[in-house]
């Protein structure tokens, strides 16, 4: 329990409270750009978080045990840089406060994961932070579910602004947190009524209180300036069997004489006129930067308040009998875990050779995955039984039982994508998710944050092309290869058979710092005759077949349109025309591969790309004396095989367009 504070321990907290006011309006005015009105809003209410609530060790930030806090509201990420500094976190040193903003600086404009210990997710894109709390929230109960509450019971506290509620995504955030009563997530709301173009009235009048509620959480509302309100409501928070949502009423910009309450305080600095009549409105006497010992040692007796709570932890996890189990979990070794099955699972499909949809031997692939490892937790967007994305005995994830493997989604593409970063974030699982390809638009925000973060999460993305058929250009994607390849660190995976599916898997969950999308057929395809000793999807493209005595042609394909590649070059072959075909599952793996290793799978020949999609991209790899068989516009709807002969994506296209090629 929090107690209450006397009267020279109130002064003090709100001493403490300055000094983040304090640094942040330096850092901003020296920057000469910033948000430095959150920072000083909500002060108060992050003083009493961290050094009344907060479990977590400075000298250790990656406690496997600590609570998370996840500023949502990322333009006010000074107030988070001032916290690290004040409560000792390595990494985090005056200078770096005085560079805020600066090339090179763990300090960016927007919290960035990665940057400094402690940023726990890269936030700045509003809502999405509160979503990603979201599925740290649920990796919680996950792996408490597994390992017991002796190692795993933490909270996940959120500092989110009116932005981030005005976002869609966090009402699909706050929806499925509820549905899952997921009672260890906490959100404080700087409610302080003001957006960039003025106040919050000009746009919304959304109860939010209201909202939340009707979600099933647990709701107050507050004085953000009253440090006693703001811990008798995290107090009962705490103690909700409900997730929670504090409305914590502030002033933005507190503490700045002329610029409080508006939205001039918001992206701009206050100015050296405005700074001066702060620091003497606000008793802070200090030269920029500096903080008194006495403050300073408060704060840092609050970095390592939680010492011992680590050092008892890491007692009782020696202690366990599952102390070595969640060791191993944490490191995350899926891919060595699933290598040897996985091997001796494309041995199999060489020797079967299944025709069946790439969303088929997807979910085959994941059977074998999911029987190999309890890394993986699976989920769509309420597409499960389109994209196949459960196995048998996964478990579902149920709101009073998270002992299953299995999220049930709903439809929100988004939310899903940004809870399995929370997920990934939180350590040990890896995460995957499925939708249509076509709705990967709604997902797009998470999937750069995942890209950005350098992730482990899968994106398991079906109904690909036109192959879907009678749904109609509504569900078929045209652009969004194209779309998602212009991303980096992004592994677009397009397999075109069983095999090439199962070695996609495989190159996902090795890739540990990079996110996977896989690319899936509705339509059936065949087993291609290759060799299975090696994974050829790793070099990203490869020679399916060579003709003997050299090319006259290369034609080069992903996915479906494989093997329409393949039959056109048994076409050519009637005509005397000598075409080799190369598979093309990966193109970020093949532009990391070795020029001369390109140059061979590439050759010099007239080349053909084939692909049910724009062409936009495919130039990097065809040349000049090429053509290209695909899509100009938006499909139709009728059955798959109409669809291909009416635009034109078959295999007498492209014997035509490489005769075309060889007589120009």
């Amino acid at each position: 329990m929090s107690e209450a504070l006397d009267p020279p321990a109130a002064t003090e907290t709100r001493r403490c409270a300055n000094a983040i006011r304090a640094l942040a309006m330096d850092a901003v005015e020296k920057a000469k750009s910033g948000h430095p009105g959150m920072p000083m809003g909500m002060a108060d209410v992050a003083t009493v978080l961290f050094q009344r609530f907060m479990k977590f060790d400075a000298s250790q930030p990656d406690w496997p045990d600590r609570d998370r806090f996840v500023l949502s509201a990322g333009h006010g990420s000074m107030l988070l840089y001032a916290l690290h500094y004040l409560l000792g976190y390595p990494g985090m040193t005056k200078a770096d406060l005085e560079n805020f903003r600066q090339f090179g600086a763990p300090t960016a404009g927007h919290p960035e994961y990665g940057h400094a210990p402690g940023v726990e997710t890269t936030t700045g894109p509003l809502g999405q932070g509160l979503a990603t709390a979201v599925g740290m929230a649920i990796a919680e109960r996950l792996a408490a579910a597994r390992f017991g509450d002796e190692l795993v019971d933490h909270h996940t506290y959120v500092i989110a602004g009116d932005g981030c509620l005005m976002e869609g995504l966090s009402h699909e955030a706050i929806d499925l947190a509820g549905h899952l009563k997921l009672s260890r997530l906490i959100v404080l709301w700087d409610d302080n009524s003001i957006s960039i173009d003025g106040p919050t009235s000009l746009a919304t009048s959304m109860d939010q209180l209201a909202r939340f509620a009707a979600a099933g959480w647990s709701t107050a509302r507050v004085d953000g300036h009253d440090p006693e309100a703001v811990a008798r409501a995290i107090e009962a928070a705490k103690a909700d069997p409900r997730p929670s949502m504090i409305a914590c009423r502030t002033l933005i910009g507190y503490g700045s004489p002329g610029k409080q309450g508006k939205e001039s305080s918001h992206g701009a600095p206050l100015g050296a006129g405005e700074v001066t009549a702060a620091r003497e409105a606000l008793e802070w006497p200090h030269v920029p930067f500096d903080v008194p010992e006495e403050v300073m040692s408060r704060w840092r007796a609050a970095g390592g308040r939680g010492a011992s709570a680590r050092k008892a932890w890491e007692a009782r996890r020696a202690a366990s009998a599952k102390g070595a189990a969640f060791e191993s979990f944490l490191k995350g070794d899926a891919a060595a875990e699933v290598a040897a099955p996985l091997a001796a699972f494309r041995r199999s499909l060489a020797t079967e050779k299944p025709k069946v949809a790439t969303r088929k031997s997807s979910e085959m692939t994941l059977g074998v995955i999911n029987d190999a490892t309890q890394a993986t937790i699976g989920g769509s967007a309420d597409l499960t039984h389109s994209n196949f994305t459960i196995t048998k005995g996964m478990g579902e994830v149920a709101p009073d039982d998270f002992s299953g493997r299995y999220i049930h989604y709903g439809v929100r593409e988004f939310g899903m994508a940004a809870a399995m970063n929370g997920i990934a974030l939180h350590g040990g699982f890896v995460p995957y998710g499925g939708t249509f390809l076509v709705f990967s638009d709604y997902a797009r925000g998470a999937i750069r944050l995942s890209a950005l973060m350098g992730l482990r999460v899968i994106y398991v993305l079906t109904h690909d092309s036109i192959g879907l058929g009678e749904d109609g250009p509504t569900h078929q994607p045209v652009e969004h290869l194209a779309s998602l390849r212009a991303m980096p660190n992004l592994h677009v995976f397009r397999p075109a058979d069983a095999i090439e599916t199962a070695e996609c898997w495989e190159l996902a969950l090795g890739a540990r710092h990079t996110p996977s999308v896989l690319s899936l057929s509705r339509q059936n395809l065949p087993t291609l005759d290759r060799p299975v000793d090696e994974n050829l999807s790793a070099k990203g493209a490869y020679v399916l077949r060579e003709p003997a005595g050299g090319r006259d042609v290369t034609i080069l394909a992903t996915g479906s349109e494989v093997e329409i590649a393949l039959a056109g070059a048994d076409a050519l072959a009637g005509q005397g025309v000598k075409a080799a075909v190369v598979s093309m599952p990966c193109w970020e793996l093949f532009e990391a591969q070795p020029a001369d290793y390109r140059a061979k799978v590439l050759g010099a020949a007239p080349r053909v790309g084939v692909e049910a999609a724009v062409r936009l991209g495919w130039d990097r790899w065809l040349g000049e004396r090429s053509m290209f068989i695909g899509m100009s516009g938006f499909g139709a709807s009728a059955p798959a095989a109409e669809l291909y002969k009416h635009f034109g994506i078959t295999a007498e296209a492209v014997a035509d367009a490489a005769i075309t090629l060889l007589k120009a």
